[in-house]
């Protein structure tokens, strides 16, 4: 019989997409995973080192598909090292934004089934399901509940206005989302403001981060603010509708007295932070917006425009349920606060802190 200590390795869905040739031969992750390192490294024997393979395989592989494509995947200059060419680099960044873009969906799917099957396998576990907006720090929260053995997390990204309907209809536990400070949320206040309730919820703190311009290094179309946008040569990517980003952007915006309409590419639709920020560094737009984790991940560089809030919303009943009192403890405690401090525009100055509806909207 199972009982409450079996362990369960946990099922984990992950995006690939591979190039395939008449005799059957397919390009796939090891190629992209050595372009990755050789783009990283300057060199393919560091490369092949951190990949794992030989510099004589590792030799192969590149050259093995550049008589696929019949041109160069990487270029190599004596005393120099090695760089990936103009092919290489589109190869990797279409590897990088499909992950980008698909990741995070197969990430709620994967916690969905886990759930599913742990429910199956143990009664002995509780369980804390949290919709939320998409966040570098909220991605995070399975890993830290792992310090909370009798809880395991049930974590799907929604959009912020999605997150709080799904708590109001009892469908999770916690709702995450975010709140501009400094004069630019009102509009998101606004849109919010129905989901929410002055005695029926309490809302918890996660971090503060900061929003901004995605650019390509050193910024050469030199884009500083929203304004920037409307030029000729600027063609933007935009998160989609419904997100807590999309509605700073569109404040952001009529601050500045400018049109959508004016922005070529403001269309176009991108569903993480990190598929925008894979989207300006393939070369498909000059800049996004969104948070600056993603940015450094992608090697772009970052223009500030506006600082948020990040919280979770629960029912006030609900406020002292196990499994939340374990992750406000966890939000509180120094090894979260060390991952909060690695991450590029973020600060935790009031994690797990709980506060009214009142308090949460006061600037």
């Amino acid at each position: 019989m199972l009982g409450s200590s079996y362990i369960m390795s946990k099922i984990k869905l992950s995006p690939s997409w591979s190039l395939s040739n008449e005799a059957n031969e397919t390009l796939g992750a090891e190629l992209f995973l050595l372009l990755d390192l050789i783009h990283r490294t300057g060199t393919l024997t560091e490369a092949a080192k951190q990949t794992g393979i030989s510099y004589r395989h590792a030799w192969n592989l590149v050259n093995h598909w550049k008589s696929f494509f019949g041109s160069d995947l990487v270029t190599f200059i004596r005393g120099k090292g090695a760089s990936l060419t103009e092919l290489g680099e589109k190869l990797l960044w279409a590897e990088q934004r499909v992950s980008a873009r698909v990741g995070l969906q197969l990430d709620s799917l994967a916690s969905e089934i886990n759930l599913e099957i742990n429910r199956a396998l143990t009664s002995a576990r509780t369980s804390l399901t949290i919709h939320a907006s998409h966040g570098y720090a909220v991605a995070h929260l399975p890993e830290l509940l792992k310090m909370a053995p009798d809880v395991q997390v049930d974590l799907r990204y929604i959009g912020a206005a999605e997150s709080l309907a799904s708590l109001n209809r009892g469908d999770c536990d916690l709702a995450g989302f975010h709140l501009p400070t400094e004069g630019n949320g009102q509009t998101v206040i606004n849109s919010l403001a129905p989901l929410w309730d002055q005695d029926g919820h309490r809302f918890i703190h996660l971090v503060t981060r900061t929003q901004g311009l995605f650019v390509s290094p050193e910024n050469p179309l030199g884009i500083s603010s929203i304004k920037d946008l409307v030029k000729k040569d600027v063609k933007f990517v935009n998160r989609q509708i419904g997100s807590g980003t999309r509605m700073l952007f569109d404040q952001l915006l009529a601050k500045d007295n400018v049109l959508s309409t004016e922005i070529e590419g403001y269309q176009s639709e991108e569903f993480t932070h990190a598929a925008v920020a894979a989207f300006v560094a393939s070369g498909m737009a000059n800049t996004g917006f969104g948070v600056q984790p993603a940015a450094t991940q992608f090697g772009l560089d970052f223009i500030p425009l506006a600082q948020e809030k990040y919280m979770f919303a629960c029912r006030s009943k609900a406020i002292h349920k196990k499994e939340i009192l374990e992750l406000i403890k966890l939000l509180k405690s120094e090894e979260f606060a060390k991952y909060v401090f690695n991450l590029p525009g973020y600060s935790a100055p009031e994690a797990g802190e709980v506060v009214t509806l009142k308090q949460a909207l006061s600037p």
